[in-house]
């Protein structure tokens, strides 16, 4: 717990040191550039925290998942072979959902509309 914990900390620290890189880019620029800095900014923290929580999200369910495969398992050996095909197409399922929230943030740093 406290592992996970302090990589989602450090994560946040270093989505936040990107865009403090970013706004700095923008210093010099004029007041519009300073402007299309800040909300590219913004677009980058968005998308670190989105990729972030689906990542961690689809982490944890799919530590859910491999234990309800092993308790399964345990309880009745002779499923085992059901069990882990239904489990993989399982984290196939729930992978795309942190795939989805990848090209989301994607879409959020480089088709940005409001730049």
């Amino acid at each position: 717990m406290k592992k996970g914990m302090l990589i989602s900390g450090l994560s946040v620290v270093f989505v936040l040191a990107m865009s403090a890189l970013a706004m700095a880019a923008g210093e010099g620029a004029s007041a519009a550039a300073g402007t299309n800095t800040l909300v590219m900014a913004a677009s980058l923290i968005a998308a670190g925290i989105a990729v972030g929580c689906a990542g961690g999200g689809c982490g944890a369910g799919m530590g859910n998942c491999a234990r309800g495969l092993l308790e399964g398992t345990a309880r009745n050996p002779e499923m085992g072979g059901k069990l882990t095909i239904t489990m993989f197409i399982t984290f196939a399922l729930i992978e795309t959902f942190t795939i989805y929230a990848l090209v989301i943030g994607l879409i959020a740093l480089y088709a940005n509309p409001f730049l």
